[in-house]
């Protein structure tokens, strides 16, 4: 009975103890031995975390501004002249017909201004032997310019409704017009002449990014120009909206402006997710994910080449136990079962070290740490891989060792 029971079966307990009892014997190998396995699997964790970061960072970048502005404009054809002519017009309530829509939460008209060869000065008198300077472009907008486009008011005022209503000569300049026409100062009330027009100065504005142009524009009310420059129809209509609300809005816009002839209008909307952060996530972690798999590769390496000098210097405790009944099955497990432990080991102190690294220059750039849970526990379990594959070959050296040859080399 006892005989069947085997007593003296190398059990899988045994293989453990037998496996991590060496490793433990030699910490300053074992820490040459999974630096690389660490390093490796800590580029590959803190890749996909920085990457993923990243992304997210930018796009709340372009959520701040590009992602939330749409523009309709008509729809232009070539005319005979090979020119662009706009087959429709907008309304001149285009701003309040689309504010009414749900997901966007301010609205404006915009119209470039041709003053047909009209100057834009500070001054009444014009020289003639004065040099020839560029004047500033000119714009008429509705009252709520600056809430669409994200502007900043800087000095005084920016004009409302009643302005509009009553086509008030005033004027808001952007901050390089400003400095351009001299206008630094509000409380001297100054004014501009467009074409010959004496516009009053009621503000100034700054931080125009989602049009560039308006930091160097005279931006006048819709009524003023109308009046004095003949505007008939809105150039275009812009709109800030919730994120991610392009795609849907994109439709109701176009009708809500012309609801009988929507293909007459163009509106230009983004998309739920930018382009460019997806884009930059992906070239960021191509970049690291190749510089994690090389080290990583080492990494293997030196796990594979330290447990080949293990079998050459315990050639004789290999023998020895291979005497006493260990067969060629139980040896090549012991190494096998070292280097997974070896290289698990270094896979969690790797994705520990990865995941702090994504922390802390989160912080460092304070910015909104990112990082998919799957990849942190999935780094422990590719550094368990990594060993496994790399103690393949030491393995199979190990459980080809004779017993007489090692015992007679002791």
């Amino acid at each position: 009975m006892k005989d069947k029971k085997s007593p003296d079966r190398f059990r899988f307990g045994d293989l453990m103890i037998e496996a991590t009892s060496d490793i433990g014997a030699r910490p300053g190998r074992l820490i040459v031995t999974i630096a690389g396995a660490v390093l490796g699997i800590a580029a590959l964790v803190a890749t996909a975390g920085l990457a993923q970061t990243a992304s997210d960072q930018i796009e709340r970048q372009f959520t701040a501004i590009a992602s939330t502005q749409v523009v309709a404009r008509p729809a232009t054809a070539k005319n005979q002249d090979g020119e662009s002519v706009a087959t429709a017009t907008l309304p001149a309530d285009a701003a309040d017909r689309i504010s009414r829509l749900a997901g966007v939460e301010a609205s404006a008209t915009l119209s470039p201004l041709d003053l047909r060869g009209g100057s834009v000065s500070a001054v009444s008198v014009v020289d003639p032997s004065a040099p020839a300077t560029v004047s500033p472009k000119v714009f008429a907008s509705g009252a709520g310019l600056v809430n669409t486009v994200g502007a900043r008011v800087v000095s005084g005022r920016f004009f409302d409704a009643g302005h509009d209503r009553r086509g008030d000569r005033v004027a808001v300049l952007g901050a390089e017009a400003a400095d351009a026409l001299g206008v630094r100062r509000l409380d001297a009330q100054p004014s501009i002449f467009l074409d010959g027009r004496a516009y009053a100065v009621i503000g100034i504005i700054t931080d125009v990014d989602a049009v560039g142009d308006l930091a160097g524009a005279v931006i006048i009310p819709d009524g003023a120009a109308r009046v004095d420059f003949a505007l008939r129809s809105p150039s275009e209509v812009r709109a800030r909206i919730v994120p991610g609300a392009g795609p849907q809005l994109r439709p109701q816009l176009a009708l809500a402006l012309a609801p009988d002839a929507p293909d007459d209008i163009t509106v230009g909307a983004p998309a739920s997710r930018s382009e460019v952060s997806k884009g930059v996530q992906s070239d960021v972690a191509s970049i690291f994910t190749v510089v994690g798999i090389v080290v990583l590769l080492v990494g293997g390496l030196g796990i594979a080449t330290v447990t080949m000098l293990s079998v050459t210097e315990r050639t004789a405790e290999i023998g020895l136990r291979r005497a006493l009944g260990a067969t060629r099955r139980q040896i090549a497990a012991q190494f096998v079962v070292e280097s997974v432990v070896i290289g698990g080991l270094g896979g969690l102190i790797g994705s520990s070290l990865g995941v702090f690294t994504v922390v802390a220059v989160a912080l460092v750039q304070h910015w909104t740490p990112v990082l998919n849970p799957l990849v942190a526990v999935g780094g422990a379990f590719l550094g368990a891989a990594v060993g496994l594959v790399a103690g393949g070959l030491p393995a199979r050296r190990a459980a080809r060792v004779e017993p007489v040859v090692a015992l007679r080399g002791t």
